[in-house]
């Protein structure tokens, strides 16, 4: 016979577990609130506050007088925070999609399975944007990479947004987790492609710090100096980030700024460049299409300008730079982000100058060699470049050679000075070696000799034949325009070999020099000098190279008429060489000078690639860089700095026979050629580092072209029933199921 328990009992025994119960809450409360309170008050109050990375604000870029050349402005950006959406996917729909891959673990292929973040994206975040007209296009095989690879770096889905785009997101409540306007300085480079190639372009970091990463709710990371100034500078004008703490309510939604810590803006780079004459420069180099000059102070080494054609606008690189801008660059046979300021090609003539103190320091100051037209060597006959002219030099002294350019004279002179004493020189002089500027890409030149030749070419000996080049500028002697430059202003000073200088100082936010770990300033502004050719040279020797080069310009037969100034002695040399650039032939035109002769303030150093001869096409060019600015320091040129679009000719490979500004000089006289059986290689300076580009919208991501069906919150699964319920026999009424969103028709918004 069963027993029942009366309702006395039945009351009691529910008491009784009741008790039970409630001592046991009561002992759960004091071990969380008493015994571990501490622990747990600090853990809510983590929890109850969010942070966010804030990047750090870049140093200026200015020139030598203070002119602003690279400042910063404000972007905003549309940032999908992808754990945040994730989160916010779940709670609004319950389970979120999968998605499955292929993935190398510890050396072994594996699948994985991740939440599809496309689907996510697309079916939770686009139907909202769309809703205020701000959906856009993007590349879902991007944010798929992104999320599985950077998760701890928000997604940019819009950059550099517009105001009206902007004040749309602020006016309207989102109401999406994980999508924030962020405000984010970048680059602005003030004046267009004026000096492009310098500046040089930033861009996103390689690697992300996941570590620094992981202390942030949110992180916005910092951009990179990817090329030239932005790249070799990048540890002053990096700044120092800051960090804003955000409030969270009870539901862990955002609803509030606590406190921040501003980023410090990094320290302001003063460069040697002298924007008026960097101006003065890139306008005189348009009349070609690929060409560089370089203008130095001969006094310090101080660059004043430096510029190359065709050129870039960087500003195309920021915030980052659409796939289709980044191929057309590429893809430009003219190569517009090569610097040809520091790439090495053959000098030509313009390389008689080092032959010709080469062989001063073998006591060659008064010898003389005959011109018959050419020279044998071996069995191979040396052409003077007279030769096609029918006519020869005849014999001549040092300076009367440098003058008309004679290549007999040099090829004997050269090998009576010795390969040994024309690459010592050369190297004195920086030829061969590099600059110390840090420039991206920048190619050393080469100064061949037979330990040279036993390196690179080991079947082949030296001979006088390879000497006899190497004394012209032909075979495989290789410079760039930087380093003419900076061996000619040594002549300019009278001996004294400087490094070349770039930047002149680099100052914090209050005007104070930046210090290294060491305490001493980190950029110092005294000159470095290479070397002295005093040690080896005399004044009298090298005044006798100086009046060769003023008469290559100022004496009828000279090579160099068309460099002729009204009032001002200009001393220079031009040269013609060939070369091959990539499968190109070349012929390239140089021209070489420095003034005022006695009192030298300039050098100027000009090469034309596709040039036909030095004298009528590099000549008028460095004339007219050397007039404009000589007429400005007289307060007779008044130039004002502009914004410089890219310079760019539609068919860069045209050989060029001359060129010609209005009320410039005319060739006249005799052009030397460049000897036709000697194509050295040219070496072309790198563009620098891969920019932040921005993939073209794929498939998934064309967002705009179709509806995509908004996700429907699933209902929660039947929970059982709990101990009272099942003591009491209640049971849960089921949950009434969403109501679908109607169907949106074609046309709707």
């Amino acid at each position: 016979m069963n027993r029942r328990l009366s309702p006395r009992l039945r009351i009691q025994f529910l008491g009784l577990l009741m008790l039970l119960g409630m001592g046991a809450l009561a002992l759960r409360l004091w071990w969380i609130q008493v015994a571990h309170g501490a622990e747990w008050t600090a853990h809510v109050r983590g929890s109850s506050q969010a942070t966010v990375r804030i990047p750090s604000v870049r140093g200026e870029i200015k020139d030598r007088n203070g002119l602003t050349l690279v400042q910063n402005r404000a972007s905003y950006e549309v940032d999908f925070y992808l754990p945040e959406m994730v989160k916010g996917y779940r709670e609004r729909f319950g389970t979120p999609p999968l998605t499955e891959y292929r993935a190398i673990i510890n050396g072994m292929p594996k699948d994985q399975r991740e939440p599809d973040i496309i689907k996510i994206v697309n079916d939770g975040v686009v139907p909202r944007l769309d809703d205020l007209d701000l959906a856009h296009d993007y590349n879902a095989g991007q944010l798929q990479r992104h999320y599985r690879n950077d998760t701890e770096v928000p997604f940019s889905y819009l950059k550099d947004i517009d105001f009206p785009t902007m004040a749309k997101f602020s006016e309207h409540d989102v109401g999406l987790p994980g999508v924030d306007i962020a405000i984010k300085p970048v680059r602005s480079y003030v004046y267009g492609a004026l000096a492009a190639h310098i500046l040089g372009y930033v861009g996103a970091p390689d690697d992300v710090n996941k570590e620094e990463a992981r202390k942030y709710t949110f992180y916005q990371g910092d951009v990179d100096g990817k090329s030239n100034v932005e790249k070799s500078m990048d540890e002053y004008l990096r700044g120092k980030p800051g960090v804003r703490f955000l409030r969270r309510n009870a539901k862990g939604v955002i609803d509030g700024v606590l406190r921040e810590e501003p980023p410090r803006q990094g320290a302001n780079v003063f460069l040697t460049i002298d924007a008026r004459i960097q101006a003065i420069t890139e306008e005189a180099l348009r009349a070609v299409g690929r060409a560089a000059a370089v203008v130095v102070d001969p006094n310090n080494g101080n660059i004043l300008a430096m510029a190359s054609v065709p050129s870039f606008d960087p500003n195309t690189f920021i915030p980052s730079i659409k796939a289709k801008d980044w191929n057309a660059l590429q893809k430009d046979e003219g190569d517009p982000l090569v610097n040809r300021a520091i790439s090495a090609l053959p000098p030509g003539s313009t390389f008689k100058l080092v032959t010709a103190l080469a062989g001063l320091r073998k006591n060659l100051a008064t010898a003389r060699f005959s011109c018959g037209g050419g020279i044998s060597y071996g069995d191979h006959y040396f052409k003077c470049w007279v030769a096609e002219k029918h006519y020869t030099h005849g014999t001549l002294g040092l300076a009367e050679a440098i003058k008309v350019s004679c290549d007999s004279y040099f090829y004997q002179y050269g090998n009576a000075a010795g390969i040994q004493s024309i690459d010592a020189t050369g190297k004195m002089m920086g030829l061969g070696e590099e600059s110390g500027l840090q420039l991206t890409g920048e190619q050393v030149g080469i100064l061949p000799g037979p330990e040279w030749m036993q390196v690179h070419h080991p079947q082949e000996r030296w001979s006088q034949a390879q000497t006899a080049n190497v004394s012209i500028g032909q075979g495989y002697d290789l410079v760039s325009p930087l380093q003419l430059a900076m061996a000619y202003a040594t002549i300019a000073n009278g001996g004294v070999c400087y490094y070349p200088r770039l930047v002149d100082k680099v100052l914090n936010q209050d005007g104070s020099s930046v210090l290294d770990d060491h305490g001493k300033i980190a950029v110092p502004q005294t000159p470095r000098v290479r070397s002295d050719l005093h040690s080896e040279l005399s004044r009298e020797q090298i005044d006798l190279v100086r009046k060769g080069l003023w008469k290559v310009v100022n004496e009828d037969g000279g090579t160099g008429g068309t460099a002729r100034l009204k009032n001002v002695q200009v001393a220079g040399k031009t040269g013609t060489a060939q070369a091959t650039d990539r499968g190109h032939k070349d012929t390239i035109a140089w021209f070489a000078c420095f003034a005022p002769f006695d009192n030298p303030k300039y050098v100027v150093a000009v090469m034309v690639q596709g040039g036909e001869h030095g004298g009528s096409v590099a000549g008028p060019i460095a004339t007219r860089i050397l007039e404009r600015t000589l007429a400005m320091d007289e307060g007779n040129f008044d130039l004002q700095v502009a914004w410089l679009a890219p310079a760019h000719k539609a068919n860069p490979f045209q050989m060029i026979k001359d060129v010609n500004y209005a009320g410039g000089n005319v060739a006249s006289g005799d052009e030397e050629n460049a000897d036709t059986s000697q194509n050295a290689d040219a070496q072309m300076a790198s563009a620098g580092g891969a920019p932040d580009v921005e993939p073209e919208a794929d498939a998934q991501g064309q967002v705009k072209r179709a509806r995509l069906p908004r996700a429907i919150p699933v209902a929660a699964p039947a929970r059982p029933r709990n101990f009272f319920e099942r003591l009491f026999g209640v049971r849960r009424q089921p949950a009434p199921q969403p109501t679908p969103p109607p169907a949106r028709r074609p046309g709707m918004r």
